[in-house]
């Protein structure tokens, strides 16, 4: 619902220091981990709204509205294999 949080949990254990998690929303990249090195691409869309955890790779969206609604795409590089899953998110409220 609008308004609420939601986490699209990765589960990942065992980071490793060459893994690479990549968060991706409708083509565009929102979040990124690569060697412990935290960042977020924001175009002011999410505004201070999105937390990455480094440990599992789960994506937390606070405070939701309905233009968070759409794919979110995860491409993850664990130990030299690389996997991509898809997730689509709707966000229902006025």
């Amino acid at each position: 619902m609008k308004g609420d949080s939601v986490t699209i949990n990765l589960d990942v254990t065992n980071m490793q220091r060459n893994d690479e998690i990549e968060w991706r929303f409708e083509n565009l990249r929102i979040a990124r981990v690569i060697v412990n090195n935290l960042a977020y691409f924001d175009d002011g869309r999410f505004r201070d709204r999105l937390k990455l955890d480094h440990q599992t790779g789960s994506l937390t969206i606070t405070n939701t509205r309905t233009t968070d609604s759409g794919l979110y795409q995860l491409k993850t590089i664990i130990g030299h294999k690389e996997s991509i899953k898809r997730f689509d998110l709707t966000v229902f409220g006025e």
